[in-house]
């Protein structure tokens, strides 16, 4: 959440000549329903199968996805990912994700429902301390606290 990686597709497709692909986009597409609806109406589990099932079409492609950040914690995804391309972690600093989100009006974010302004700060560290562990078996480990960390980060691929 609040990563950066929906723009960074789009700097890396732009760059590298390719597609890029939101695997979020891909699942509303599919089952005709945005992903807060589909939370909602089917549940999380439903909607990491599907996940899971969209993320597997990509693979022998050279494309670029963007995943949403819980994307890599469920059915080996992150294992999957690693074996079928280049993985790459944003990181970024608690403070500077809540800002993010914030930014963004927490729109689209279905985990975020019932959660508060006041509470984001903890609600984004839990998360990001239950997820880490997978996302620190990315390939690239990339810090975009940094001004220009886009352009160091094509520089590495």
């Amino acid at each position: 959440m609040g990563s950066g990686k929906t723009r960074l597709a789009k700097v890396l497709g732009k760059h590298l000549k390719c597609d890029y692909f939101d695997l979020d986009d891909c699942i509303s597409s599919l089952l005709e329903k945005n992903i807060n609806e589909i939370f909602e109406s089917d549940g999380e589990l439903v909607f990491r199968k599907v996940e899971k099932e969209q993320l597997r079409l990509f693979e022998g492609k050279s494309e670029i996805i963007s995943v949403g950040g819980g994307t890599p914690c469920y059915y080996e995804n992150m294992k999957w990912m690693n074996l079928n391309g280049t993985t790459v972690y944003l990181r970024a600093k608690i403070p500077t994700l809540v800002t993010r989100i914030l930014r963004d009006k927490m729109n689209h974010r279905p985990l975020l429902n019932g959660v508060n302004e006041a509470s984001l700060p903890e609600f984004v560290a839990k998360h990001l301390f239950e997820r880490r562990a997978f996302y620190e078996q990315c390939d690239i480990i990339c810090d975009t606290e940094k001004p220009g960390w886009e352009k160091e980060l094509i520089k590495s691929l």
